[in-house]
């Protein structure tokens, strides 16, 4: 019996003013998201600022964001672009790490366009990003009075998050105190997780929401990854949350005594097996309203026609629009369903069934390469099970590879994959 999996990330290039960095290249979906899923996507945004070595590759998102912004700054030197662009150009080198070409577009953009928000809101955080915590509040503090009611909240807590900071030593390690809440449980001792019923009065319904909004601004930031670990207590599950505070230490290099003390906590209670999920009247249930923060979508104008004697390159954004029902009963797309039993291509990362598995006939593929797969494990929709042909192994690789083979989709069987390629061919490529 297999355990399913499965992982993607989402680029779209839609005129849309959602997500992060107000970047309209960019699509956030209704928050909060499942916390999995979010830890993935953000995950993502954090990887597009890597640059890639001789080593590391570095993330495959980013040359998507480079390609973006040549195309921008072709427009500002051409004196073309207007003042959305500007703070589309901003954004995507925000996201790129490198704040300070942000400001070069975003300052003089902003003084001929002060009341715009996106451009406020941009060169707020490109300040912050910056190290200048005084001209970031200047900037929050404006786009926090423009911002539309569906950001107005968010804006505010940005706000509030970079006034905290401005007070603190730059190498404070500190919870940040976003909501006034000690997230502490009865008798005032930390409790993985349970609140005191005065504790839990104060922290607001919309907390996940806003945080993980402010965690897809600034995917950089491990104190607010903390925070978010937090709230995963609080909602009952200690292995995420002691999944996202290992990576606060081990990505981060935070080493607070009170993350590593709740830590430890969260650890053990991840690890007890007569532990449950608590939902007594302190507990904070999360509803999720999607399950990934970023959308992503399939130009189906743009899929050449399927040639059913040849092979077919099968793009992930296909794969990844299965829609899988309570029952587990998948809804696949069209095209995916007309490729079913076909020679297909599919590019991807390997994932070994096992942690000890250095060779084998059959793995799994994702789209993406995770860092660790029980605290970012993909959802079922997003994992191509791949087995080779009779005879024929693979050592297990961290490369990029491509796989060539014959689907077959499972509408079935609940307990195993979604998708299969059978009698595949895999081979290392160059990008």
């Amino acid at each position: 019996m297999r355990a399913r999996f499965a992982i993607t990330f989402l680029l779209i290039t839609a005129s849309s003013v959602h997500a992060g960095l107000y970047y309209s290249g960019e699509e956030v979906a209704d928050l909060p998201s499942q916390w999995r899923g979010y830890i993935i996507d953000q995950r993502m945004l954090r990887n597009i600022a890597v640059k890639p070595t001789a080593t590391n590759p570095g993330s495959p998102a980013r040359k998507h964001y480079e390609d973006e912004a040549v195309k921008l700054a072709k427009g500002l030197k051409n004196g073309t672009l207007s003042p959305d662009e500007f703070a589309d150009l901003g954004a995507i080198y925000l996201r790129l790490g490198d704040p300070s070409a942000a400001l070069e577009v975003l300052q003089p953009a902003q003084r001929e366009h002060p009341q715009n928000f996106r451009l406020n809101a941009n060169l707020g955080t490109a300040w912050q990003m910056n190290g200048d915590l005084g001209q970031a509040a200047a900037y929050l503090e404006q786009s926090a009075l423009l911002a539309p009611g569906r950001y107005q909240k968010a804006e505010e807590l940005h706000l509030k998050l970079v006034k905290l900071r401005a007070r603190q030593p730059k190498d404070a390690q500190d919870l940040d105190d976003l909501f006034g809440v000690r997230y502490a449980g009865p008798g005032g001792a930390y409790a993985a997780g349970r609140l005191d019923a005065a504790e839990r009065k104060k922290l607001p319904d919309d907390a996940p929401a806003l945080v993980q909004q402010l965690g897809l601004w600034l995917p950089n930031d491990g104190r607010l990854l903390w925070q978010m670990g937090e709230l995963a207590a609080v909602n009952g599950d200690a292995p995420t949350a002691a999944a996202i505070c290992d990576g606060c230490v081990t990505e981060f290099g935070l080493r607070g005594p009170d993350l590593l003390a709740h830590r430890r906590a969260l650890r053990e209670a991840a690890g007890d097996p007569n532990a449950t999920p608590t939902h007594d009247a302190n507990a904070f249930p999360l509803k999720p309203k999607s399950s990934r923060p970023l959308v992503r979508k399939t130009d189906l104008a743009e899929l050449p026609p399927i040639d059913p004697k040849g092979v077919n390159v099968l793009p992930w954004t296909v794969v990844t629009e299965t829609v899988v029902d309570r029952k587990f009963h998948p809804n696949f797309p069209t095209y995916l369903k007309e490729l079913d039993g076909k020679q297909i291509e599919l590019t991807g990362y390997m994932q070994p069934l096992s942690d000890d598995q250095q060779e084998g006939n059959a793995f799994l593929l994702i789209e993406y390469p995770v860092g660790c797969w029980y605290c970012e494990m993909p959802g079922p929709t997003a994992i191509v099970l791949v087995e080779l042909a009779d005879g024929k192994t693979r050592e297990a690789t961290r490369s990029k590879l491509r796989i060539t083979g014959r689907l077959v989709l499972n509408a079935k069987d609940p307990e195993d994959f979604l998708y299969t390629i059978k009698d595949a061919k895999a081979v290392q490529t160059g990008d």
